[in-house]
């Protein structure tokens, strides 16, 4: 059984891809070095929207992933730079990566939307 942590962020501006790219690079190393991690993926999506999705051992795993380092330090600035974020988690019998088609499924139905500063439209719609 396996720990599956998705989130779904949408940049509300170019000038936030530099830093924001950055990050990724920095909380991918962290991720890759961080006990318990099994996997994970990205997808560049439309409108510079960015999806992860990781695979972890248990959730306590991704929770001391999630609380330190670079993707601590990066949390509070996504509430100003992005206009659409969300996050789902869930476990599985199987140690494979769901596909992006459940993925998406999975956060219409069972995912929270990440508070904003600046929220678009389709975000307070929980448009996904």
């Amino acid at each position: 059984m396996i720990f599956i942590s998705v989130t779904r962020l949408r940049l509300r501006s170019r000038l936030y891809l530099p830093p924001f790219l950055l990050n990724v690079f920095l909380s991918t190393w962290q991720v890759i070095n961080t006990k318990g991690f099994k996997g994970g993926k990205l997808l560049v999506d439309a409108h510079q929207t960015y999806w992860t999705m990781t695979a972890w051992e248990e959730q306590a795993a991704m929770k001391i992933y999630r609380n330190a380092g670079a993707h601590r330090n990066v949390i509070p600035k996504i509430q100003d730079w992005c206009d659409e974020a969300s996050f789902v988690h869930w476990r599985q019998e199987d140690n494979n990566l769901p596909d992006w088609i459940e993925v998406h499924q999975r956060l219409i139905k069972e995912g929270f939307l990440t508070k904003l500063s600046n929220p678009s439209p389709t975000h307070l719609e929980r448009n996904i």
